[in-house]
């Protein structure tokens, strides 16, 4: 049976969690191409145990004293003796952005510098939290907003050509923090739980930015921005390279040094519950007001109203919602079981976020129509089967998919 964006034809789930082997890499949605022909995916063993369970469980037995040490020993090769910024925290002051600042600041007594790309339409609540991380935290923060016409028009066009309203908000996250960096001469970068906690290889997370090739390249002309070559993008719609800078990584002919980025999450246990709990008590962090669409948690990625639609979209072309990615995080922590996440994948996954919808529609100025083809396009045939009640999946963790 055809399949889109090289997903696996066969459709599994993990027998401990319930993600399934449908879901891309962050690294694959990073370096994002036009048909994806060389995206990852989450892998699975023998046993049908995903390595972001086998992480979970190697989490047991890591000894974190002498990854602690590690980093003390990072800190102090990099740390400030006149009051200069000796690290960067990229963030928007959700729960890991003010979890990495307390550690930081307050528990390894560094002078960090926060940088922030803005969410696309912030959030009433969103806002509020990310002026509370700078306010209780007390720390500098340079925020980057880029070209507000730029933005909407690469948003739209992110959907229109890859069904992922986030791909060019990302690009700018993680660019924006290097860039950043070696302009205000600051050669340590952190980021907060470690990207092995959703399935990315160990080693991405361990490294320093010199082997990100995402974060540096040699050549611009070989990026995919929005699903498009940088040159045909250009090209096609009379942009300039300068309109597109803010988004690009590095260009390494252009720097004096590349900073090395670490993710706190590899030297400290993260449990995405307990950073939540400290952003609380540090920040005054404040949840949702209530349940998010698409699934049945208040604190998880907050900021943007586009975030809800986001998720709507990878159960679109994953099959996989934002239940299933909670869901599965916490029975990796112990706060649920997997019948209970299971239950909670049936009732909440791909639950239409129709809150924030039509003002995000009006802000891009894509006709809501036209985004539900758009969805209709990128469902996956092994994935969906179209039936005379609609669309439905044809294998779920609960078995009760067409095909199952």
């Amino acid at each position: 049976m055809k399949t889109f964006f090289n997903l696996p034809e066969k459709v599994s789930f993990c027998s401990k969690c319930v993600i399934s082997n449908q879901r891309p890499s962050s690294v694959s949605e990073f370096k994002h191409t036009k048909n994806r022909e060389n995206a990852k995916y989450i892998n699975f063993d023998e046993s049908l145990v995903c390595d972001a369970c086998k992480y979970a469980e190697r989490k047991k037995i890591i000894n974190w004293e002498e990854r602690e040490n590690q980093l003390i020993k990072i800190l102090d090769k990099f740390r400030s003796k006149d009051g200069q910024y000796d690290c960067l925290i990229p963030g928007s002051g959700g729960k890991d952005s003010v979890y990495a600042t307390y550690i930081l600041k307050e528990k390894y007594k560094m002078k960090p510098l926060t940088v922030t790309w803005p969410p696309i339409l912030y959030t009433d609540y969103g806002y509020k939290n990310f002026k509370n991380w700078l306010e209780y935290s007390e720390v500098d923060n340079i925020t980057f907003s880029p070209n507000p016409r730029i933005m909407k028009f690469l948003t739209k066009l992110s959907i229109q050509n890859l069904l992922h309203p986030f791909q060019t908000f990302i690009f700018g996250q993680k660019n924006i923090a290097p860039k950043i960096a070696t302009q205000m001469n600051i050669k340590l970068i952190f980021y907060g739980e470690s990207e092995s906690e959703y399935g990315n290889d160990i080693k991405e997370t361990q490294s320093s930015i010199r082997d990100k090739k995402y974060f540096v390249t040699e050549n611009m002309n070989e990026i995919f921005l929005a699903g498009e070559k940088i040159g045909d993008l250009i090209k096609k719609h009379k942009l300039n390279i300068k309109d597109l800078f803010c988004f690009l990584p590095l260009d390494k002919a252009n720097i004096k040094f590349i900073p090395e980025v670490h993710y706190l999450g590899y030297y400290h246990k993260w449990t995405p519950q307990e950073a939540f709990y400290k952003s609380v008590e540090y920040t005054n962090f404040k949840p949702r007001p209530y349940r998010t669409q698409g699934t049945y948690s208040k604190y998880n990625s907050i900021d943007d109203k586009i975030d809800d639609l986001h998720y709507y979209t990878t159960f679109i072309k994953f099959g996989l919602g934002r239940a299933t990615y909670d869901a599965s995080q916490e029975i990796r922590n112990h706060h649920i079981t997997r019948d209970e996440a299971k239950l909670l994948v049936k009732q909440f996954d791909g639950e239409f976020p129709d809150k924030y919808f039509n003002e995000v529609m009006n802000y891009i100025e894509l006709d809501k129509e036209e985004f539900h083809r758009i969805c209709d396009k990128f469902r996956s045939p092994h994935i969906w089967k179209k039936t005379s009640n609609g669309w439905k999946l044809r294998h779920t963790v609960n078995k009760d998919g067409t095909d199952d």
